[in-house]
């Protein structure tokens, strides 16, 4: 025990010498909780809509402002010899509407009109809200001036959890994953990977510490500076982007606990395994990285992931402390909602830690 303490602050004492490491441990969490938190927008807002009407009448002009007045919509105007085709070709407006001229004259007369919708469709999920959103409009339309005969159907709805819809309450708890899995691991291999390179790992070797020893004590040591990260990005993040733990604590404490052991050993597997500081950062890049951006359901849907690929995120941690983030900030149900998550975390850190102690034991045999 007093060897592996004596690890840790001979660790510390290194890190606190190094200010880029300093800097790389503290000031970019944060700049990436800020960009991510804000630049990151599931919603589409402010479409440039472009409206030719033929018409000119007051139900023309009625229709046209109910599209403006989802707020999700904002106007464009272009002119040219085919504005419409011009202004969706150019990048000018995502979706166009072209109100017929005999739009007013065939309601009045109980007829069907027509009324032409063009949409950009270059991003697929963008164009199927432009769809759905003036659907939606032009059925609201028709029921306000009594163009659609009376249902006896009344859907009320709730949203559960978010009823304010705030995407905050959904991108920050998942950008916690993401940080806290990325730079505690970047620390930890480049700690490692640096006693190769400066040779001072033969000392290591030579000394009767065992590769358990160097590894919990170097570990323990990271894990108090990943603690501290965690610390100032959740601190930061509820302060800036106002989310509050609405659920159980303990679940958040235990879940962070885990998924920053598992960070910190991440980190030291590869940085055993790594030769230079450039492969352990690229490796952390590449694997941690893409992984838990991609791979973790903090953006993408894991449902949509095409089999066999679909199996890559039941070895990703970030999915799991994701799911437990995004209960303890949003749906509250505690232990009951996240168990899975928490033996999954123990599961895959014993499994890092056991693959970094083998390969550092076979190392320190060989030399």
């Amino acid at each position: 025990m007093k060897r592996i303490l004596a690890q840790c602050v001979k660790e510390i004492a290194q890190f606190r010498r190094d200010r880029l490491t300093l800097a790389l441990a503290f000031l970019l969490p944060f700049i990436t909780l800020l960009v991510f938190g804000f630049a990151i927008r599931l919603e589409s807002k402010n479409i440039p809509l472009i409206v030719q009407d033929f018409n000119h009448t007051n139900l023309s002009s009625s229709y046209i402002e109910r599209l403006y007045a989802t707020n999700q919509f904002i106007p464009k105007q272009w002119s040219g010899g085919n504005p419409i085709r011009d202004a969706i070709d150019k990048g000018i407006a995502k979706a166009a509407v072209i109100i017929p001229p005999e739009f007013n004259r065939d309601i009045q007369a109980d007829r069907s009109t027509n009324v032409q919708v063009l949409i950009d469709a270059t991003d697929v999920n963008n164009a199927r809200v432009i769809r759905n959103s003036i659907q939606r409009v032009t059925n609201f339309f028709m029921q306000e001036h009594r163009l659609l005969p009376a249902t006896s159907i009344t859907v009320r709805m709730r949203l559960w959890f978010n009823p304010g819809r705030l995407e905050s309450l959904y991108i920050v708890p998942g950008t916690y994953g993401v940080i806290l899995w990325i730079f505690p691991s970047l620390l930890s291999a480049i700690a490692m990977v640096r006693e190769k390179e400066k040779g001072t790992i033969l000392q290591v070797y030579a000394s009767s510490i065992s590769a358990t020893e160097l590894l919990l004590g170097k570990g323990l040591a990271y894990l108090l500076i990943a603690i501290a990260e965690t610390l100032i990005v959740m601190i930061l993040g509820s302060i800036i982007f106002r989310v509050g733990i609405v659920g159980n604590p303990i679940t958040l404490l235990i879940g962070t606990l885990l998924f920053l052991t598992d960070s910190v050993l991440f980190g030291l597997l590869l940085g055993v395994r790594s030769s230079n500081q450039n492969a352990a950062v690229q490796g952390v890049s590449l694997v941690g990285f893409i992984t838990s951006l991609l791979l973790s359901g903090f953006i993408y849907p894991l449902n949509n992931i095409p089999f066999p690929l679909s199996l890559a995120p039941n070895v990703v941690p970030a999915r799991y402390y994701i799911d437990i983030t995004r209960d303890s900030f949003v749906r509250g149900t505690g232990f009951a909602g996240v168990w899975f998550d928490l033996i999954m975390l123990a599961a895959l850190g014993l499994v890092f830690f056991n693959v970094s102690r083998r390969a550092l034991s076979r190392m320190q045999l060989s030399s």
